[in-house]
């Protein structure tokens, strides 16, 4: 089995390029706002939505890693300044691995205003509904990119599995 983590910030292109890798192999994609679309509408972006998220996640990673399947593709806005974020992504991997699992990291990037760019197109709106909100996204992205840091630029790659 195989599990692809695609990371990079908000809208430089991971569900698009995990889409388009689905679509020329047997791998199976699970964006992240799959799980936060089914939430939101209870929860809003409060801390229920991020707490049941990761569990709901946890779960179909483990039954997923177990199954007979080709292999998972999950994008994630990892933010490398960020203890949980790093804490989350091994646990994730670690889940994998242990079922025997080859695991990938798949790190894109682009500058700001091509993200502000990407941020309103069709795809993304069709597949994100939260994303709707415009200037409400808008905002979100360029707090987030002022706020933290979603890049390995500074990173020793031996550090991805030991954390900041």
């Amino acid at each position: 089995m195989k599990f692809i983590l695609i990371f990079g910030p908000q809208a430089v292109g991971k569900m698009t390029i995990g889409h388009e890798l689905a679509k020329i192999t047997e791998l199976k994609l699970f964006h992240n706002h799959m799980s936060i679309e089914i939430l939101h509408p209870f929860f809003g972006f409060g801390f229920e939505t991020w707490r049941i998220s990761d569990l709901l996640r946890r779960e179909i990673f483990e039954s997923f890693s177990g199954s007979d399947q080709y292999g998972l593709i999950f994008t994630y806005v990892w933010g490398f300044d960020l203890q949980e974020d790093w804490k989350f992504v091994n646990e994730i991997c670690g889940i994998f691995e242990s079922k025997g699992a080859e695991v990938y990291f798949v790190e894109l990037e682009a500058d700001l205003e091509e993200r502000l760019a990407r941020n309103s197109t069709p795809f993304r709106l069709k597949q994100k509904p939260t994303k709707r909100n415009l200037e409400q996204s808008k905002q979100n992205l360029l707090r987030s990119a002022e706020e933290h840091r979603f890049d390995t630029r500074t990173i020793n790659s031996c550090l991805l599995k030991g954390g900041i």
